[in-house]
């Protein structure tokens, strides 16, 4: 096998006897025994995979527990690249192309996504201003809007629009671009203090130089991780100046907008307000169809999939885009395996129970919580947070805490300052009090699932 390190066979067999573990069997046995290593060199992972499918079940619906697996065995964050057989194939033919040509010239490699592009991502309400807007820097780069910056949710559409500008930009000009994370950023920058000092140390920096600053375009994904890397973040201050100082363009994205990132140096947090800031809201039910619809076509679902289930995965998946790509995945991955006539509402219900009932809920806040549960009790959230302690205002507290911890990420310190300031003892007793009543109070029970069915 072409390409392997010394130990890639003893961490592929461990991946696999881990993995084995952790997914039922025929889940193992149809994406995950079907994996062969390829390479395993400067902590990236390469692998082949029988079909598309499998490349895209195992990066959206096994990413977390792949990712917690290598971590475990490696102590590292590991890179994860799938290829089909056939792009293998075609790999193979054109690395002996190469290898029997005279005349290779290295090609500067962008990072770039060639599949992400403005032609198919999705545009509606939530984000169209988005949109126009990388339109517009993508065909004048360094004149207009400089810094462009993209904020918004996880899972919305920052990193897709991010790769549509820099393709853009590649195939209608000759202008040099790079795609690159943060933490790309900090790691490059940190290889600069691992070299020997002498002739190494040097080279490693000029290389480090000339790699982010001899640039026509530097796009710079999850901009927040360079929170805590101060001599980093010192450094990508000197980066964005001499692009920006040269009328290079600078293209940025984060969770938070640039005034939200307080633990950004000030210099630079100014420095992304300058040019634009732009938010991507999450999207809109009207959206969620049309990104639903767009996912299915030339696949299984196309012409099996009923409009009452689009409806279905528009209301379940309400925040984040790759959610639905998911949730349509894994339906699809069920219909493969099930071969029905049609994909009706109660068919996608039985192949997405276990999926939605755990990821449905997750990005339900305390305050949304609060103010449902305050309504179904006919009370106000100021009772829930009051010091109050009838029967009436109490029990409900109860019940809001409970759900704060089943159906929120909040820890305890957080969702106390929620309820009037009470303290992380006081909301673990109060959850832990409704758990351990809701199973053997049918009635508790049923109230409680009624509330997160309203939720």
């Amino acid at each position: 096998m072409r390409g392997i390190g010394m130990n890639i066979d003893i961490i592929f067999k461990n991946f696999l006897k881990e993995a084995e573990q952790a997914v039922s069997e025929n889940s193992y046995n149809l994406w995950f025994s079907t994996i062969e290593p390829i390479s395993f060199l400067d902590d990236k992972f390469k692998a082949k995979v029988p079909m598309g499918v499998h490349r895209d079940m195992l990066s959206n619906n096994y990413i977390d527990l792949i990712d917690k697996i290598f971590f475990e065995i490696t102590g590292k964050k590991i890179k994860i690249e799938y290829i089909t057989e056939e792009e293998f194939k075609n790999d193979m033919a054109n690395e002996d192309e190469k290898e029997n040509s005279l005349d290779i010239k290295e090609e500067w490699s962008t990072n770039l996504n060639p599949s992400l592009t403005f032609d198919n991502f999705i545009v509606g309400k939530s984000n169209n201003l988005a949109v126009i807007s990388a339109h517009k820097v993508a065909e004048n780069p360094g004149k207009l809007h400089n810094p462009f910056f993209l904020y918004g949710k996880s899972g919305i559409g920052k990193t897709h629009l991010m790769h549509a500008i820099g393709n853009f930009i590649v195939q209608n000009s000759n202008k040099k671009v790079l795609y690159c994370t943060s933490n790309d950023f900090v790691n490059d920058y940190i290889g600069i203090a691992y070299t020997e000092k002498g002739n190494e140390s040097i080279n490693y920096a000029k290389n480090f130089k000339e790699k982010y600053q001899n640039v026509d375009v530097l796009l710079i994904d999850d901009i927040q991780f360079l929170v805590g890397a101060d001599k980093s973040q010192q450094e990508f201050f000197y980066t964005f100046t001499a692009l920006y100082n040269n009328q290079k363009q600078i293209i940025i994205s984060s969770d938070k907008s640039p005034d939200d990132l307080k633990k950004i140096e000030e210099r630079l947090r100014s420095r992304f307000m300058s040019g634009l800031p732009v938010d991507i809201y999450p999207p809109d039910y009207e959206l969620r169809c049309k990104i639903i619809k767009d996912n299915i076509k030339n696949t299984i679902l196309e012409d099996k999939l009923k409009e009452e289930v689009i409806e279905y995965i528009a209301n379940s998946c309400q925040n984040d885009v790759r959610f639905i790509k998911g949730t349509i995945n894994r339906l699809m991955a069920y219909t493969a395996m099930m071969v029905p006539k049609k994909v009706d509402l109660d068919f996608a219900v039985e192949a997405l129970k276990d999926y939605l009932s755990v990821n449905i809920y997750a990005d339900n806040s305390i305050s949304k919580i609060q103010k449902v549960v305050a309504d179904y009790f006919n009370i106000t959230v100021n009772d829930l947070k009051s010091k109050r302690k009838t029967a009436d205002i109490t029990k409900p507290r109860h019940i809001a805490i409970y759900l704060c911890r089943e159906m929120s990420d909040e820890g305890l310190v957080k969702i106390g300052a929620r309820f009037g300031g009470r303290d992380h003892s006081t909301i673990h007793a109060s959850a832990e009090k409704i758990s351990r009543e809701i199973r053997n109070d049918e009635k508790l029970n049923a109230i409680v699932k009624e509330i997160k069915n309203k939720l």
